[in-house]
């Protein structure tokens, strides 16, 4: 995969600045200047735009055994995510589809567009045993695409009808619009929200989370749900050392929002995301950049990326 290079001015709205190779490829090609000229002008590509591709699932909701995660099953109607995080652990699962998980994972978003029929059967099998579904673990199911395809909606419609109870996880005001799905499953003890808010600092949630909501909308959203009688918490993660370091004025924003959970988890840089994360501190912050990394090597074990939670 050659690996096209995006000036500087032209990562705005981005998380990443390239489309970073994949661990499966086999080859890799670097922007070379032989001396003649023409580099800057053929090499630099303009924004790229994001591509919806449909997909049609066999199954849909994931199963894990792990002790760190307190869950036991999920469903994720998009891979990838328009937000455009720097920091989100699910960038190196595009790998698995031979695309990159830098500027591919937030432009090439792959929707799930049989999502609620593989869940009703999915559900309705006799196999099935009930369990709280985590909806939108791994990319967020209320990312800019979900105004048009409204998949989170149909699956909260199905978790509605079954009785079913859930808990999600979003950065995104749009969970607002489900609410008639929400509160009556709320007043049943079946469902409960996650508000991301990773940073109250605006300049820094801009190229952190580029296409993401302001934290202040964040902050309203949560009290619009808690006001509606939906459980409601705030997830600060990840924690960045030396880079968000407001975790305790997140916190009591999000409480006097109506908040009454919290979680959080510290920077993890699983495989493709060591290279992205690394890229990213050396433009925004490179008087620090050695710093972080030193930290997070100092938390995690001497491997930059760790990819065991905990």
């Amino acid at each position: 995969m050659s690996d096209s290079r995006i000036s500087l001015e032209a990562i705005k709205g981005r998380g990443a600045a390239s489309h970073v190779p994949h661990r499966f490829e086999s080859l890799a090609r670097d922007a070379f200047d032989d001396g003649w000229g023409g580099l800057v002008d053929s090499d630099v590509q303009p924004p790229p735009h994001t591509e919806v591709i449909l997909e049609d699932a066999k199954s849909v909701i994931s199963r894990n055994s792990s002790p760190d995660i307190h869950f036991e099953q999920s469903i994720n109607p998009y891979r990838g995510c328009e937000h455009g995080c720097v920091y989100c652990y699910a960038r190196p699962t595009h790998s698995y589809l031979g695309l990159s998980p830098g500027l591919d994972f937030e432009t090439k978003i792959i929707a799930k567009r049989n999502v609620v029929q593989v869940l009703q059967r999915e559900l309705a099998a006799r196999s099935y045993v009930p369990r709280p579904l985590a909806v939108g673990v791994n990319t967020d199911c209320y990312q800019p695409v979900e105004r048009d395809l409204q998949l989170t909606r149909g699956v909260l419609q199905t978790l509605h009808d079954t009785r079913h109870g859930l808990a999600l996880i979003t950065k995104s005001s749009l969970v607002e619009r489900d609410m008639d799905l929400l509160v009556p499953l709320a007043q049943q003890g079946l469902a409960a929200v996650y508000i991301t808010v990773t940073t109250l600092d605006a300049k820094l949630a801009r190229i952190l989370e580029p296409r993401a909501a302001a934290p202040y909308r964040r902050l309203e959203t949560i009290r619009r749900l808690a006001q509606a009688g939906i459980p409601v918490g705030v997830s600060v993660a990840p924690q960045i050392p030396f880079i968000n370091d407001d975790m305790e004025q997140v916190l009591q924003a999000a409480w006097d929002a109506g908040a009454r959970r919290a979680f959080y988890v510290v920077m993890r840089l699983p495989h493709e995301l060591n290279e992205i994360f690394q890229a990213w501190l050396q433009l925004h912050y490179p008087d620090r950049a050695d710093r972080v990394m030193a930290r997070i090597r100092d938390m995690h074990g001497i491997r930059d990326d760790a990819r065991r939670l905990g």
